[in-house]
């Protein structure tokens, strides 16, 4: 662990050296303020103009789910970015034969950002999001946007064979995050559509209000990340 524990440090630093990386660290506190406080107002300016009694607040519970993903999204961007850096200057090889190894190395990259986001999640979902959450609420959707993260994490590093490509994929794997508009916007026969996408499926939570599709979020998120440990580039 403590091999480990020196691998996610010296990743830190990194992070904190590059001033792009940086940024990407700080944004879901950011974007966390800009959603608390700005949506509430363009909805109150977009109802002033429209005379409609509603116009997004049918939506809060969407961009909850979309804000829940962003931070884990984020941190996971950082690490595969982090680690297709180290790939690209042979650095991950000489890691794998010291005493971090693979399984080590892919701890301190993926697994432990992801569990630092899902914490930071906890903490400013209930803060930040636009509806009353229970407690169960917030942890399903930090859970949820945190497996998202990851597996947008390892299809960059897995598909990506620079920073470059990196950041293009990154923005395509983030469509991900959108089948949570699914249930929001179709209905139920036609939305099945989309169930090979775990966001869909925190999205039928939210709109059913049944925290027991939190089981399909899982299950299927877990399909995917297994297809791509097995199938990945190391």
């Amino acid at each position: 662990m403590k091999a480990v524990r020196l691998s996610f440090m010296q990743m830190i630093k990194f992070m904190a050296a590059d001033m792009m990386l940086l940024a990407a660290g700080v944004s879901p506190v950011l974007m966390g303020a800009a959603i608390r406080f700005g949506i509430p107002c363009i909805e109150g300016l977009l109802m002033e103009f429209t005379g409609l009694p509603r116009v997004i607040s049918p939506y809060y519970g969407l961009i909850d789910i979309l804000f829940a993903a962003i931070t884990p999204a984020m941190f996971c961007f950082v690490a595969a970015m982090v680690m297709l850096e180290e790939h690209d200057d042979h650095i991950d090889r000489y890691l794998f034969v010291t005493k971090l190894g693979k399984k080590g190395y892919y701890i301190s990259r993926v697994i432990l950002p992801a569990m630092l986001a899902f914490a930071i999640t906890c903490v400013i979902l209930p803060i930040c999001g636009l509806t009353e959450m229970a407690f169960i609420k917030v942890l399903f959707l930090a859970i949820s946007g945190t497996l998202q993260g990851v597996i947008i994490a390892m299809l960059v590093v897995n598909l990506s064979s620079n920073k470059l490509e990196g950041m293009a994929l990154t923005k395509l794997a983030s469509l991900l995050m959108f089948g949570a508009a699914g249930p929001f916007f179709l209905e139920t026969p036609y939305s099945y559509m989309l169930f090979f996408m775990p966001s869909y499926w925190t999205g039928m939570m939210v709109t059913c209000n049944n925290s027991l599709y939190v089981i399909p979020t899982v299950m299927v998120s877990a399909v995917r990340i297994l297809i791509l440990a097995r199938r990945g580039r190391y």
